[in-house]
């Protein structure tokens, strides 16, 4: 096992630069989640860490050791990609085994990694088949199989499980979670899907644009984001967010949104007057009798077994909240809605940044 360093990195091709001067350090044995949307820069560093870009400038480490110019077989690492990488004329065995037969290692020594890896991803019936006879998920299987053979001191993953449908992805998630916990390896992971960086990681990178915009554990940057980029990107369905400004109110100040007064908790550090976005996440919008809360206008109702989605207006934008009550509204229905007042967000309007 290895920690992961890089220091001040830029990437560019050409005039163009895509990396920005980003600084992570990766603890040995843990689990972190490069997430953002395409474009921002996640496959990019995950490149450079295995040395399949190069550096524009700034530092890669692994385990302390400087690896600008170390050739990626030199590195310690193993990679699993989105496509998998098979090679169609070779079984699951020797797809599973050839970078050990390559690094010429005894054929006993080989038998007992790759039995040992069919044994703990449940591979051990599909070894003299191949790619073409298997599933997508036992396809990333033998994938991830083949890069824990070699005992690699960091997984490197690349969107590996893009190509999956719904369900499997969440099969994979779980076995790929249980398979580091079992290891203990540093685990590297690109994603731009939330949901599998918030079930996965130990710790989150949130980028844009090339950017780190927040790094934390998967609660810290789902209950405190550091920004508005960050609070719109984490949650489904996304924080509802509304443009208002603080004002006086009878318990300190609220934020005027439309025709609505915001409630925000006592003891809140900001001016009367300043242009701000008031932000809650729709489970801690509760509906309550009409006359209570905020007055919302529902607008569409999205059963989804275990909950309810309503979507309804509010101050003039369309907002959503969720209940596990079994409501019965209907289109156009004024409803109330009460924020959970230690779970509301604030952010300044003009640089973004959280003021609550």
């Amino acid at each position: 096992m290895a920690s992961v360093s890089a220091k001040k990195v830029f990437k560019s091709y050409g005039d163009v630069a895509v990396v920005h001067g980003i600084d992570l350090d990766i603890e040995d044995g843990s689990f972190v989640v490069l997430l953002g949307p395409s474009g921002c820069g996640k496959s990019t560093l995950l490149r450079m860490i295995a040395g399949l870009e190069t550096v524009t400038k700034g530092d890669i480490e692994i385990a302390g050791r400087r690896v600008n110019d170390v050739h990626p077989k030199d590195r310690n690492i193993a990679m699993v990609f989105q496509n998998y990488a098979l090679y169609a004329h070779m079984n699951v065995a020797d797809n599973m085994s050839f970078s050990l037969k390559l690094a010429k290692r005894p054929k006993p020594e080989i038998d007992e990694k790759v039995t040992w890896a069919a044994k703990i991803l449940n591979l051990e019936p599909y070894l003299k088949r191949f790619p073409r006879e298997l599933s997508g998920g036992q396809r990333q299987r033998v994938a991830m199989g083949r890069a824990i053979v070699r005992d690699p001191a960091v997984f490197l993953f690349d969107e590996p499980l893009s190509n999956l449908d719904a369900k499997l992805r969440v099969q994979m998630r779980t076995e790929i979670k249980e398979l580091h916990e079992r290891l203990r390896t540093t685990t590297v992971y690109v994603t731009h899907d939330q949901i599998e960086a918030m079930t996965m990681a130990d710790k989150i990178v949130i980028l844009r644009d090339g950017r780190i915009e927040q790094i934390g554990s998967p609660l810290e940057v789902y209950d405190r984001p550091a920004n508005l980029f960050v609070a719109a990107f984490i949650g489904s369905p996304a924080m509802n967010l509304l443009k208002g400004e603080t004002v006086a109110a009878k318990d300190g100040l609220g934020v005027k949104s439309g025709d609505a007064l915001l409630p925000l908790p006592k003891g809140v550090k900001a001016e009367a007057g300043r242009k701000v976005i008031y932000g809650v996440r729709p489970e801690h919008l509760d509906p309550v009798a009409q006359g209570d809360g905020l007055a919302a206008k529902v607008s569409v109702i999205e059963p989804t077994g275990p909950e309810i989605h309503i979507y309804a207006e509010l101050a003039g934008e369309e907002i959503c909240a969720i209940t596990d009550e079994r409501l019965q509204l209907k289109r156009d229905e004024i409803i109330g809605l009460k924020p959970k007042l230690d779970r509301i967000h604030l952010f300044d309007a003009e640089s973004g940044n959280a003021i609550l």
